[in-house]
């Protein structure tokens, strides 16, 4: 890897997918990075709606909802990887701020079953250092004001009506090794921007592609496939 691609750091940013990318879970995306560094990338789809809504989501881990803010929201298909897993992006919420609802431990993943050791690791090695702690058990911490939760007590906390009161979820979620995404950035398959929360909370889905265009002053039907990135 160059020195180059090493001091690219997209932590907090978007990808938006170029017209000439068309694998099937990344054509017309939208990505929130929510790391990234010379071990590689990991980021969510913000803009793929799945089948589930988070009321059946809910539902489907034997948890009421007590969030009509969120009922019918979509949970999204966050990428290719653990697509059985949840993924909860939402604003940081401190252990100083409110307490955990339950004791859920931190193997405890958002759907049923354990953790793999595999994610366990990968969540460790990506898990930003903070200074504060985090209300949930197994939380990465992203520069920029949100953290990413697997662990069940998020969704426990918002089964009671509590918890962030920003939230995104997703079923998998998006990986890249290292040197991946800088070769794919090299090849205009993506354009970057800094992240903007009102386009991750408070844009419809369908919209997001476009709204996240126009962080560039940009709309999809300027470019070309052979446009270059941001």
């Amino acid at each position: 890897m160059s020195a180059d691609s090493l001091s690219i750091n997209l932590t907090h940013h978007f990808l938006i997918a170029m017209p000439g990318l068309e694998d099937e879970t990344f054509a017309k995306s939208v990505v929130y990075v929510c790391e990234h560094s010379e071990r590689g990338a990991m980021g969510l789809v913000i803009n793929k709606p799945g089948e589930l809504s988070m009321k059946g989501l809910f539902e489907k881990v034997d948890l009421p909802l007590h969030r009509q803010d969120l009922m019918n929201a979509a949970v999204l298909k966050g990428g290719p990887v653990h697509t059985e897993r949840g993924f909860v992006l939402h604003d940081a919420l401190w252990s100083h701020e409110a307490e955990p609802v339950g004791e859920a431990p931190a193997q405890q993943s958002l759907l049923e079953g354990d953790v793999s050791p595999e994610l366990a690791q990968e969540a460790a090695a990506l898990n930003a250092v903070s200074e504060q702690e985090s209300v949930y058990a197994s939380t990465m911490t992203i520069p920029g004001g949100l953290e990413m939760t697997t662990s069940k007590d998020v969704l426990e906390a918002l089964s009671i009506g509590a918890g962030p009161k920003r939230v995104l979820i997703s079923l998998g979620y998006s990986a890249w090794g290292e040197g991946q995404l800088e070769s794919e950035l090299a090849e205009n398959s993506w354009l970057t921007v800094g992240a903007d929360m009102a386009v991750i909370f408070d844009t419809p889905v369908e919209q997001r592609y476009e709204s996240a265009m126009k962080l560039l002053g940009l709309e999809s039907w300027m470019l070309s496939g052979e446009v270059g990135h941001s």
